[in-house]
């Protein structure tokens, strides 16, 4: 623990923690404190939504599993880069012109219906809840190595700052910690790429010569089939990345963050890039790392790999190097978990208390007070589970919450908008088979459990054998909600008002500003 380490990271709190005493000044409405009041731009969106997939899996997960298993690593770069183009094309307008604060929003905008919208909000909820685990064990971990404290202090310190900034700056905090991060993170990343690809003589040949020589794999580094020997397995993941990223909670809310829904789309062209050139750097880092940093000294400090990074900047750029991108990466998590925490607070308050308990009946400062309650509850349960989580690389544990929300919410926000017969019964079927089947198959998983003492969770063989099972989890999403549609078909009037749903996701008639929307 060096001097410098203690600065930058004392520094990286006290910047957040400013931003959050002056959106605390803005935060009036529970329009600003979901929301920020539909104000950012498109750019600053853009770097906001980018700064939420560049999370701990992304950085520290990605990073590390490209370090030790090569190209399977990849895989979590380039599906979630894919996953950005399909959140354009047939998420990001609807969601922005049918929703006002949370994903429920939008799928009750046709169904009036207390029970779809609860739904859609436990749904939102164990989501957030198992992104937020990854984000706390890259956190704890990156503290513990940074500061040589405690893991279970690191992830308790990282809990208590994050529910501070959701509490008192809501929206507008998160998303300016986020957009500083951002910006912190793509310039700390350039530069230690700058740093590695030089040690390689700015040659890609040579630095894949050099690889295979400092991983057990040798050779095959470069090559698909070290994690994922299972061609399914290697399916399922991709599914999870491409088609989960347009179903995750905390990033569909971003949408509602802008004035309509043009720059709703202009912010994920912008997030788009911001995130491939990030991913781009992040191959150079996961190379180097094993080269520079060694595979044996990588899995020592972390057996997922998720300290790949840190220790890639200490060894090519010194003890200052190591303290920035430690400190940058930090800050990084904190925005992250600072989101999830938001989302969810969201859906139980807004969703679960105000529409469901008090069936709209409440006023907004009581709806604020709800939020922030449930801010806390959600910050103590994620601080548990991530304590028993230390070994999980922070990228499979995030490709899991992906895998849920590809099959619980992606499968319903489309037949929602683009099935005429869809109804109430279709919807809240296809919300639960896919959260209970993702949640089950997760649970039986070799993530869960595994023969070696340590290696997971539980010591035990899998009963299912998939590390992912979207591949499974997504068509059982779909077929619920057909099932439950066919078996619902005669009552028409669960069919909600199709035709007014699909004239205002495609052109934003009839919908008013963010302030009142």
């Amino acid at each position: 623990m060096s001097f410098l380490s203690i600065i930058l990271f004392i520094a990286i709190i006290a910047l957040t923690l400013v931003i959050t005493y002056l959106s605390s000044k803005r935060t009036k409405s529970t329009s600003d404190f979901y929301t920020a009041g539909g104000g950012l731009t498109a750019s600053q969106n853009g770097m906001a939504v980018a700064g939420d997939f560049m999370s701990a899996a992304s950085f520290l997960g990605i990073t590390g599993a490209i370090s030790l298993v090569g190209f399977d690593g990849f895989y979590m770069s380039i599906g979630n880069l894919l996953g950005f183009l399909f959140l354009l094309y047939l998420v990001a307008e609807p969601m922005r012109n049918l929703g006002k604060y949370t994903l429920a929003d939008m799928i009750t905008s046709r169904f009036k219906s207390n029970k779809v919208r609860g739904t859609a909000a436990a749904n939102t909820l164990v989501i957030s809840l198992f992104y937020m685990i990854a984000q706390l064990v890259g956190g704890g971990g990156l503290i513990s190595l940074m500061l040589g404290i405690n893991y279970s202090l690191a992830v308790v310190i990282v809990g208590v700052l994050m529910t501070i900034y959701v509490i008192f700056g809501g929206m507008t905090a998160t998303s300016w910690v986020q957009i500083i991060k951002a910006v912190l993170l793509l310039g700390g990343s350039f530069v230690l790429t700058f740093l590695v690809f030089a040690k390689f003589d700015f040659s890609i040949i040579q630095m894949f010569q050099e690889i295979k020589h400092a991983s057990p794999f040798g050779d095959k580094l470069a090559s698909p089939g070290n994690k994922y020997q299972n061609g399914l397995d290697m399916i399922s993941l991709n599914l999870s990345l491409v088609l989960g990223v347009a179903g995750l909670p905390h990033l569909l809310i971003r949408f509602f963050t802008v004035k309509d829904a043009v720059t709703a789309r202009k912010s994920v062209v912008y997030s788009t890039w911001f995130i491939g050139a990030f991913f781009l750097m992040v191959v150079f880092l996961g190379f180097g790392a094993t080269v520079f940093v060694g595979w044996d000294k990588i899995v020592a400090a972390n057996p997922a790999g998720n300290m790949a990074a840190p220790m890639l900047a200490l060894s090519v750029g010194g003890d200052f190097l190591f303290a920035f991108i430690s400190a940058v990466a930090f800050a990084t998590i904190l925005a992250v978990v600072s989101a999830l925490v938001l989302t969810s607070a969201s859906a139980f308050a807004h969703d679960i208390y105000g529409h469901i308990i008090k069936k709209g009946k409440i006023t907004e400062k009581q709806q604020m007070t709800v939020a922030r309650i449930s801010s806390i509850v959600v910050a103590v349960a994620s601080i548990l589970l991530a304590l028993v989580a230390k070994n999980l690389n922070v990228a499979f544990l995030s490709v899991l919450a992906l895998g849920i929300a590809a099959s619980a919410n992606l499968p319903v926000m489309l037949l929602t908008i683009y099935w005429k017969r869809f109804n109430a019964t279709g919807a809240i079927t296809g919300m639960l088979v896919g959260l209970i089947s993702s949640v089950i198959l997760v649970l039986l998983s070799p993530n869960v459990w595994n023969p070696k003492p340590g290696a997971a969770i539980l010591t035990g063989d899998p009963i299912f054998t998939l590390a992912n099972p979207t591949i499974f989890t997504v068509p059982l999403g779909f077929l619920g909600a057909i099932i439950g549609t066919i078996l619902a078909s005669k009552k028409k009037a669960e069919r909600g008002s199709f035709e007014e749903v699909l004239f205002k996701s495609n052109t934003s008639f009839g919908i008013s500003t963010p302030e009142n929307h």
